[in-house]
């Protein structure tokens, strides 16, 4: 069979066994950089051309960092492994049984799979919200987010209609985990720090920025002493926290919202999703066994029931601790430590094709969440602690998993420049620049 591939054709199989990863996230590339050294052909293929830091998406979104900061081009990273080739595509289905990956460019056959497309917003069957609540998963996610909450302040400084402008300095933002915790205390920093000095007709310190969550506490994944902490924190920020509340409409300038039997609304005009996720759309090509959120109920080796030489990793991995009988949370580090577990796996079975397979078993290495300037939670072992100790360790660790020493650079510095001037450095609306005003002032 051939195919065609960047332009040229290709037989398949290739002299050497292939490895095709999906994904260029924190497991897919752990997966081809641990294979730099094997007698394989790597293909890596990601429908963007480079790696993100999505830990730091939230960052972007409010105008600390720029997304250059945070990302780096797939081709940069893996320029001098020789035995990787990186295809800039879609893929848009897997057959198993055939060993065939089908993308943009063709059909690829591959001797070993490793699914690592990461995931996508899931709005519990509300799709139509998606577009005034925008969640936060890409790069393009974050610049738009951007541009809407510094559209509003905007808006705001030309409003003269009293509810109109209370509309647009109201910031909802749905789901109490690290992405929602993280988002509203930069957003409440914004208003109060950053740019107060900047508008002459508005006070933006007066901006209402609400966390909702549906939970009874905040950071559900971290100990309940870390969500307490961090509830306490954000609310002397200035920050309201509504627990125990659903979202059940979202409007042009209004949300509502359930608490038990009672319903509110309020004016709200930006409102950001940080709720849910769901794995990408490609695990339902697969014909196997997935979870409520999509994800591939894997064996305890990572690989696809019935098909052993596929794997699937990360977001796309439903998976369950034998040994702890804990799910692995769709974090960074379990898609780290998924990413190696395969490498090696695939190594072993390089070296000795006989050779029995061990069980994969995660290793939980802390949670940590960051609430605003000098302010983060922490849990570390069988401790949890917070204040600026937290957030310093929260920065170092974070800086550490930057793919490379210009990105690391450059975090670093605008950080340190955020810090010490309280002004945030990459204040560009982009794409639409045109205020949405109900009745301006007279100037």
């Amino acid at each position: 069979m051939n195919e065609q591939v960047g332009g040229r054709s290709l037989t398949s199989p290739p002299a050497k066994k292939r490895v095709v990863v999906i994904g260029g996230g924190f497991g897919g590339l752990s997966v081809a950089k641990d294979l730099r050294n094997e007698a394989v052909e790597v293909t890596l293929i990601d429908r963007r051309n480079y790696h993100l830091f999505q830990p730091l998406l939230y960052q972007v979104a409010t105008a600390a960092l720029s997304p250059a900061d945070i990302a780096e081009p797939i081709r940069r990273i893996l320029r001098h492994q020789k035995n990787a080739q990186v295809l800039l595509g879609a893929v848009s289905e897997v057959n198993l049984d055939e060993q065939i990956v089908h993308w943009d460019g063709g059909a690829l056959h591959y001797d070993y799979l490793v699914l690592a497309a990461g995931a996508t917003h899931a709005y519990f069957g509300h799709d139509e919200w998606s577009a005034r609540a925008p969640g936060l998963k890409t790069a393009d996610d974050a610049l738009e987010i951007r541009r809407r909450v510094l559209l509003a302040f905007e808006s705001a400084e030309m409003e003269d209609d009293v509810e109109a402008r209370r509309a647009e300095l109201t910031f909802v933002v749905v789901g109490g985990g690290p992405t929602g915790v993280e988002l509203v205390g930069a957003l409440r920093e914004i208003a109060v720090e950053s740019i107060q000095r900047d508008f002459r007709r508005v006070d933006t310190a007066t901006a209402r920025i609400v966390l909702v969550e549906g939970q009874s506490r905040l950071l559900g994944g971290m100990r309940e002493a870390s969500s307490h902490r961090a509830r306490e924190d954000l609310e002397r920020m200035g920050v309201e926290v509504r627990l125990n509340t659903m979202l059940t409409e979202v409007a042009e300038d209004r949300v509502v919202l359930q608490v038990g039997d009672k319903q509110e609304t309020l004016l709200a005009r930006n409102v950001i999703w940080a709720a849910g996720v769901r794995a990408s759309s490609l695990g339902k090509t697969l014909g196997v066994p997935l979870d409520r959120e999509g994800r591939v109920i894997v064996r305890s080796d990572c690989s696809i029931p019935h098909h052993a030489n596929a794997f699937a990793i990360g977001d796309m991995a439903s998976f369950t601790d034998a040994a702890t009988g804990a799910r692995v949370p769709g974090v960074a580090q379990g898609a780290l430590q998924m990413g190696e577990f395969v490498a090696h796996t695939i190594q072993r079975e390089l070296a000795e094709p006989s050779a029995e397979r061990k069980d994969f078993h995660y290793r939980d290495k802390g949670s940590m969440a960051t609430i605003g300037r000098a302010k983060a939670v922490v849990d570390l072992g069988q401790k949890s602690f917070g204040g600026l100790f937290a957030w310093m360790l929260w920065s170092m660790i974070h800086v550490a998993f930057l793919v490379s020493f210009r990105t690391r650079l450059f975090v670093m510095l605008g950080w340190a420049w955020s810090y010490l001037a309280q002004v945030k450095g990459a204040r560009l609306i982009t794409g639409d620049r045109q205020p949405d005003v109900k009745r301006t002032f007279d100037f």
